[in-house]
């Protein structure tokens, strides 16, 4: 780990401040560390060349899609269920709440290449009945290892995020 030195102003300093106070941060360290790593994570998606085969990872994500959707809206249910089912590759794991009489939570787990991923989180996003959907993307990079759990050596692929 590298110590470094940073001068900025007193407003900056001051939003720094506030930041690490909001998000219960131990020390302005921890706040610019996880400020910098999401810089970081922006960077990597915003380089890799959708679709194109850059790198061991061709861009691969995990993800989270959260919306919220009136089920009452005609066939929305039937299609963001066909949705899921086509996409199964993509779907990690869905939980669904029941928020009142009309309106339900999804909260979908994805894991695969980040434009299929966004992909996705738009077809859903943009049906009618559907409001507030919000994707979090992490870039993640597939590694195909080979090593023993106990007992002898295989292979199989890890996700590093």
């Amino acid at each position: 780990m590298q110590r470094i030195t940073l001068s900025i102003d007193d407003d900056l300093a001051e939003t720094l401040d506030r930041h690490m106070k909001k998000h219960r941060y131990a020390s302005r360290s921890e706040a610019l560390r996880d400020i910098l790593r999401e810089a970081q994570a922006r960077e990597m998606l915003d380089d890799k060349p959708q679709g194109k085969g850059k790198g061991k990872d061709d861009g691969f994500c995990v993800a989270t899609l959260a919306y919220i959707y009136d089920h009452e809206t005609r066939d929305l249910g039937r299609r963001l269920t066909q949705a899921q089912h086509k996409h199964h590759d993509l779907q990690v794991a869905t939980l669904h709440v029941h928020l009142d009489h009309d309106s339900c939570l999804e909260v979908s787990i994805l894991r695969g290449p980040t434009q299929a991923v966004r992909a996705l989180a738009d077809d859903t996003i943009s049906q009618r009945g559907v409001r507030h959907g919000q994707l979090h993307v992490v870039p993640a990079a597939l590694e195909h290892e080979k090593h023993g759990h106990g007992g002898a050596a295989h292979g199989h692929t890890h996700i590093h995020a």
